[in-house]
């Protein structure tokens, strides 16, 4: 069955709601929080529906909407690779993203038969579900979005809740659940760290 797609301008609409979790993904302008602006924000309740929040770059940033879901504490924010997104929503948003699930970290945590632990290499490995990274690297901050972009964005959270299940299974299986959990709760002081300069857990070297 074929994705809805929904693409608002600046916000989130209010009557957007989510219940329990929510998958979120971001693209920017590039890999550099401090330079590299945030362009789009994609959710999805794990319902077949991607919700992108294209942000309005002509004056700062203003999505109280969107702020209201991402620091809601009854929401878990699924997210591949959260240490990236939460940075960047952080830095533009002013707003601390919790509680969180990372997908990378706990295939991290429990497929340690393999270095492949992108987005596209969960889907084919633990979901038979091949998604194109083609418009990965494609102009975000073009005020009008190419349906192959909207459809690659879409399909970066699309596919989040039914992974979550998958490495659930996995890491009760390795019991490392609670240890997953602990990484998981330290993400937002990491990106803090991140954003400051401190990578690579320098404060934690001799």
């Amino acid at each position: 069955m074929k994705p809805t797609i929904k693409l608002y301008q600046g916000d989130l609409p209010a009557d957007v709601q989510f219940d329990g979790s929510v998958a979120i993904d971001t693209e920017t302008m590039g890999l550099n929080h401090n330079r590299d602006r945030l362009c789009l924000v994609q959710l999805s309740g794990g319902d077949g529906v991607a919700h992108l929040v294209q942000l309005n770059t002509s004056k700062e940033y203003n999505a109280p909407n969107l702020c209201k879901i991402l620091s809601d504490p009854k929401i878990i924010k699924i997210f591949h690779f959260a240490r990236f997104d939460v940075a960047a929503l952080k830095h533009s948003l002013g707003v601390v993203t919790t509680p969180i699930y990372c997908t990378k970290i706990a295939s991290k945590l429990t497929r340690t038969y393999t270095e492949r632990h992108s987005l596209k290499d969960l889907c084919r490995d633990l979901l038979s579900i091949d998604i194109s990274k083609e418009q990965q690297t494609s102009d975000w901050g073009n005020p009008t979005l190419k349906p192959e972009q909207m459809d690659y964005a879409a399909g970066d959270v699309l596919h989040l809740h039914q992974l979550k299940v998958k490495l659930d299974a996995l890491l009760l299986r390795e019991g490392r659940t609670e240890l997953a959990k602990e990484c998981f709760q330290f993400l937002p002081t990491c990106t803090s760290l991140d954003l400051l300069g401190y990578e690579d857990f320098y404060v934690f070297q001799h």
